[in-house]
Parts: C-alpha cells; structure tokens; sequence
C-alpha cells in the first residue's frame, strides 16, 4: 500500500485553490488533498460559531484521509476557527497533528511592501469584523497602520464567474474607493481572501499608479516551505508521491470541477466528501 500522508489543504470554496496552486509550484513533490466545502459556502458572513464547527468538520475529515497536517487556505476560516482548533480541539484529537492559516505568515511579511506604513486590507464581512490582520499585523509592525474594507459582494460575483464582466466594474471600484477614503496615504493593499486574484486585472485598473497589490499564495507557500524545514519530523512524516486528491462537500462534482479549474489554472476532477458525520 503506497503511503498517503498528505498535505491537506482546506477552503470554503475555490478561493483555496490559489493558494494550493502556489503551493504545488514550490513544493512539487508532496501529496496533496484539496476540500472544498462548497456546499456551505460562503462562510464570510456567518457567526465564528458556525464558522468553527464548519471548518472543524472538515479538519477533522482531512486527518480521517491520512493528512498529519491541514492549511486553512481560506482567510475567514483562518481569522474566525484557527485559534480554537490549535488550542482547544487538537489536544483532544491528536496533539502530533498540525493545522496553520494564512494570515498570520501574511502578517509576517506585508510590512515590508509599504514604505508609508499604511496598508489596505480588503476582506470577507468575516474576516474584516475578526480584527486578525490588524492584530497580527500589529504584532510584526507596530508602526503600521491597517485599514480594512469588507467586500461582501466579491466572493458571490466570483463564484458565479461574473467577475470578468463589466457589471463586477462598479462593486470593485466601490469597495476601493470606500478603502482609499480612509487613508491617503495607502501605498499597499492585501488581498485578504484567496477568492479575490481573480479580481486582480480589475483591482488594478481601480487603484491608483503606484499602489502594490499583495496575493497571499506565494507568500503562504514560502511559508509553508519554511515550516517544513524548521519542523524535519513533519516533512518527514509526509509522503512524496506527488498525487493530488480534490474533495468537494457537494455532489455536483461536474460544476465544482468546472469552477476549479478556473481558480487552479488546470483541470481538475473532484469526488464528493461527506463531512458531517
């Protein structure tokens, strides 16, 4: 029997496939899982309850497949379960199991994309109403200033693959134009949900000459890659078969693979993954 110790990559949706994408770049070798809990998406709006018991859920399933460690490639996720997870739940499931984020690697860095230390973050309603990344981002740099803007309407526009047309035009500039009304001095803005590189062409033809766009993806791999190096006994753990498995929790496999690919930039073929039990 091969061994399927795999790296398990967790979203609410697509958005995750970004990240793993950039992932499998810098980190060729490994087995991969990608779940995708599609049909409980979008988690941005919902309570950190409902948010911690979805993602627990399908952490829990990720380690039933054979993952010793999971990434929440998913910013909401990250800022409303994470904590809890690590603290309070993996003690009692198996403390050798390891879950991170992609906000607090985010966090580490982004300080260093902006010489005026005013930095725009856009996010889920979720994300943004955690406070995660101005308290991270204020652990790494406290001399930089965090503005935050919610973009509820982003995620749904991209799912239903609107966000090329000229309709999603008016909801891009909207919510860039409320961020940059918060600060002049805005030199750098995070795209906090893994959703919105999608965005990224209209994103930047709303924001002014001169201002940086920051994805998560490279950085989270880098991360992710550092990590393995500073922890042997997980990288060893982990199987390099270089086998990718997607997962989504709808049974409309066809429609999920469609979207998937969009956002993975290659085809892919899902199977459906009962979470709950």
């Amino acid at each position: 029997m091969v061994n399927t110790q795999s790296i398990g990559i967790f979203d609410s949706g697509y958005g995750g496939l970004t990240v793993f994408k950039s992932i499998m770049q810098q980190l060729p070798g490994y087995d991969y899982i990608y779940l995708g809990d599609t049909a409980r998406a979008p988690y941005g709006s919902r309570s950190f309850q409902t948010i911690h018991q979805y993602t627990l859920e399908c952490v829990q399933w990720l380690f039933k497949q054979g993952c010793p460690l999971v990434i929440l490639a998913c910013n909401t996720a990250s800022a409303k379960a994470l904590r809890t997870i690590q603290q309070q739940d993996l003690p009692h499931i198996d403390p050798s199991k390891r879950v991170l984020g992609v906000i607090r690697p985010t966090a580490e860095v982004i300080g260093n994309y902006t010489k005026t230390k005013h930095i725009g973050v856009l996010g889920t309603k979720g994300t943004v109403q955690s406070g995660s990344y101005v308290i991270e981002i204020g652990n790494f740099f406290p001399d930089v200033k965090v503005y935050q803007q919610a973009c509820p309407l982003w995620v749904p526009l991209i799912e239903n693959g609107e966000y090329g047309k000229p309709g999603a035009d008016y909801f891009v500039k909207e919510y860039l134009d409320q961020l940059l009304a918060q600060s002049k001095n805005i030199d750098s803005v995070l795209l906090g949900c893994t959703h919105y590189p999608l965005l990224y062409d209209k994103i930047s033809a709303y924001l002014p000459e001169g201002i940086k766009i920051v994805s998560q993806g490279d950085i989270v791999a880098h991360s992710l890659v550092e990590y393995l190096k500073r922890h042997p006994e997980m990288d060893n753990n982990l199987s390099k078969n270089q086998t990718q498995r997607f997962f989504t929790t709808t049974d409309d496999t066809p429609d999920f693979d469609h979207h998937a690919q969009i956002f993975f930039s290659a085809p892919v073929k899902s199977s459906f993954a009962e979470v709950r039990d």
